[in-house]
């Protein structure tokens, strides 16, 4: 790498590329202009495209939540229309994550198998169609159904996107765009409240409540999205058409050797041998699973623990669910900024927000005041959204192949449902209005959580200084 007479930074590679459009071998040299020409093309969709699209998929999952209280006062809401029992209430929540955990590792790998824009088609068209699908719900059985069904066309968008990425993208230019994907998606956690109370004013409309035209509603924009995932979205640098020749190799050449490639034929199986014999595997997956519980846990019954502090109605507990989540959009596309101007490190900040959340719990605990806890709940929605992605970029970095890379990914994000799987019932309406029990238990959780990160960080640490003792000796 050198520099320009401006400053700016210029990639040069020297080493011979056969071109596919003129077959002979070139030099290429890239400057910081032509560099930002290039990525943008790239963003545009894998971090715009998939950001909305990744609103839509939140505001799906975040809305059965605010569908609990949504014109409760006119006993009108799902849970008495189909006589849900707080123990049916939480499994229906729940189902949709065990769902995501067992095909999350799978749909990841598909990305490949398929191609990510016809893949991505099929996910995103299939929890579209199933969301509208459950305003025509009749009873318990029929909601787990379908609730099973959305959770498995779900899962694996969330991995499916970083693996994308890492086709595309160097890992130390991944955390701000995780950052501002994910924060995205936190931002439609707040648009589902909103979307949640304007729609309850529909109750009664054409004869349906007002939970189920929410539901029709939010499935319809992710079927048109499917269309245009299909014939739009770009696969591969190596085949991708919005992208000049000279593009192309740029986007090739930059990659390490060991990164994921789009390439025809590059399935490693013998990769996985060593990724679930590396430590990493398992301090980070206690890591996902604690913070799952511990952190995510309440973001599953938020509209209603809001609900049940005492002070508001429901529909203005649904305009109340949008702070914690716009606080979250904020909080995380600073860390973002900060992480990629390298004024902060990925591993003490993903310790700070663990010991912030705990704070948080102790003083929802121990405060009798609804506005302080609260602003507690602000705060620790705040963390629970950010943590991942802080971490995620070193996730990444600590896979190796196209296959080893897939499969870590979707099995990481997998160990994250047991938020959904957990949450609902620890978060049951029996531990409510303190909801004291599960503030206690998710303190637990985040004990574990912070030594997972330590672990992770300390293995991590240890084989970064072996490999560059192993460079120093060649």
């Amino acid at each position: 790498m050198a520099e320009t007479e401006k400053g700016a930074k210029s990639y040069v590679d020297t080493t011979p590329v056969s071109s596919s459009e003129d077959n002979v071998s070139i030099e290429q040299e890239y400057d910081a202009a032509f560099e930002k020409r290039a990525l943008r093309k790239a963003d545009i969709w894998l971090v715009g495209f998939y950001s909305l699209v990744y609103i839509f998929r939140v505001i799906d999952s975040s809305n059965y939540s605010n569908a609990a209280i949504i014109n409760k006062e006119q006993g009108t809401n799902i849970k008495t229309q189909l006589n849900f029992s707080p123990s049916q209430w939480s499994w229906t929540l729940s189902i949709f994550s065990y769902s995501y955990m067992v095909f999350e590792p799978s749909n990841t790998l598909l990305l490949k198998k398929f191609r990510p824009s016809v893949w991505m088609c099929v996910l995103i068209l299939g929890w579209g169609v199933c969301a509208a699908c459950v305003a025509a719900v009749q009873d318990f059985k029929g909601m787990m159904v379908v609730r099973f069904a959305i959770g498995m066309a779900e899962a694996g968008y969330y991995p499916a996107v970083l693996y994308h990425m890492s086709f595309w993208y160097r890992p130390s230019e991944m955390p701000w765009r995780i950052a501002l994907f994910y924060s995205i998606g936190q931002v439609a956690g707040a648009l589902s409240g909103l979307l949640a109370y304007a729609i309850g004013f529909m109750n009664g409309l054409g004869g349906l409540p007002g939970w189920r035209w929410l539901f029709l509603l939010e499935g319809l924009p992710c079927i048109l999205l499917s269309v245009v995932a299909l014939f739009g979205l770009p696969d591969y640098p190596q085949t991708s058409k919005m992208l000049t020749p000279e593009e192309k190799i740029f986007f090739v050449q930059r990659l390490s050797a060991s990164a994921p490639s789009g390439a025809k034929g590059n399935w490693d199986w013998k990769s996985l041998k060593p990724l679930f014999l590396d430590p990493t595997f398992y301090t980070f997956s206690i890591y996902w699973i604690a913070h799952g519980i511990g952190g995510f846990g309440v973001s599953y019954a938020l509209p209603t623990v809001i609900y049940e502090l005492g002070f508001t109605t429901t529909s203005l507990s649904q305009l109340m669910n949008i702070p914690p989540f716009v606080a979250c959009f904020f909080f995380l596309n600073t860390l973002g900024w900060l992480l990629h101007k390298r004024l902060i490190r990925p591993w003490t900040t993903a310790v700070a927000i663990e010991f912030t959340t705990i704070i948080c719990y102790i003083l929802l605990i121990t405060v009798p005041n609804s506005t302080v806890k609260y602003l507690c709940l602000v705060v620790a929605t705040s963390c629970a959204g950010s943590a991942y992605p802080v971490i995620w970029p070193e996730r990444i970095r600590a896979l190796d192949g196209t296959v080893a890379a897939g499969m870590g990914i979707g099995f990481t994000n997998a160990m994250a449902q047991f938020s959904g799987i957990v949450g609902p019932h620890v978060y049951s309406t029996v531990f409510g209005p303190s909801y004291h029990v599960s503030y206690i238990i998710c303190l637990c959780f985040l004990i574990v959580s912070i030594s997972g990160i330590l672990c992770s960080w300390w293995l991590v640490l240890r084989r970064d200084r072996k490999a560059a003792e192993l460079d120093e000796s060649t």
